[in-house]
């Protein structure tokens, strides 16, 4: 009953998950990258201090995801079915890949023995990449449907 409406029908447990991912990692990916960008006006894009903003940006992610999860469990029916599972390991495998990526990325960085800062920063952009079209292509299932 407190579920919102979408065209007629309650949205589901599950995407109102996929939008919360979504938003928060456009959000916090988005206030980490503000923060280095301010920080590097002064000095080389390199040279930042860039590891506790990083940090923070991470445990704010999580720690809100699991805060509004909570909160949203409480106040909404969570049923899943057989489709909201397949949906979800569908987006998942999706988002994988740029974990993948990533981690290829970095190992190519490694070797070219590029400095820290870019290594960590083409991990970071890989998981925020992974959580961002995981999101999308979940939400995507949901109001569009699930290929069979």
């Amino acid at each position: 009953m407190s579920n919102i409406l979408y065209m007629g029908a309650a949205v589901a447990f599950e995407e109102k998950s996929a939008w919360i991912m979504l938003v928060l990692a456009v959000t916090t990916y988005s206030g980490y990258l503000v923060t280095v960008w301010r920080s590097a006006s002064d000095t080389a894009l390199v040279d930042v201090p860039y590891i506790a903003p990083m940090l923070w940006a991470i445990g704010i992610s999580i720690g809100a995801s699991i805060v509004i999860h909570i909160a949203l469990g409480a106040f909404s029916e969570r049923f899943k079915d057989q489709r909201d599972r397949e949906i979800y390991q569908s987006g998942e495998r999706i988002g994988q890949s740029f974990i993948v990526i990533g981690a290829l990325a970095a190992l190519l960085l490694a070797m070219a023995e590029v400095s820290y800062f870019w290594i960590a920063n083409a991990v970071c952009l890989a998981f925020f990449l992974s959580a961002v079209l995981s999101s999308i292509a979940r939400i995507c299932f949901y109001r569009f449907g699930f290929p069979r």
